[in-house]
């Protein structure tokens, strides 16, 4: 069993031991993706801590961009709600790249292409070398944005 899986649950225990309410809903949350991911497809199977980590990604993706709506529709609390659960997911996730780092490493991947010049052509395959080094480190929307801005788009 995924040893990030494991942590989760004990997590879970202690929070509910402990009467957190808010972090128990988010772990009980996590842990259903996780299942659900799992029996997913035409046959259940266990997850790797990496395919754990990408569930919890998209998780957290989803709780961003609720708090951002929430903002848009001037709902403070449910926004906040949204953004203490996305902290709590985030605990569980490596550490985010930063945006310098994203630059250094799209920067890198650019030359590596020798894509200098081709422009937007060369976007799948910068993204290609790209992808591997910030996969759940960095929003792929940021790094899509840094490449197009590298590619003169």
């Amino acid at each position: 069993m995924a040893d990030l899986k494991d942590r989760l649950r004990s997590d879970l225990t202690a929070a509910m031991k402990s009467r957190d309410a808010q972090r128990t809903s988010t772990l009980r949350m996590a842990l259903a993706a996780i299942t659900n991911a799992e029996v997913a497809g035409k046959q259940a199977r266990e997850l790797s801590d990496e395919e754990v980590v990408t569930v919890l990604g998209s998780e957290a993706k989803k709780r961003r961009e609720a708090a951002e709506a929430f903002d848009g529709a001037s709902r403070h609390e449910l926004a906040q709600k949204e953004r203490d659960e996305a902290g709590v997911l985030a605990e569980y996730l490596p550490a985010q790249l930063s945006a310098d780092e994203v630059v250094a490493i799209v920067t890198a991947a650019v030359e590596s292409a020798g894509a200098g010049g081709q422009g937007m052509r060369a976007m799948g395959q910068v993204m290609g070398l790209v992808q591997p080094q910030v996969k759940g480190k960095a929003d792929g929307g940021v790094v899509a944005a840094e490449v197009k801005r590298q590619l003169g788009a």
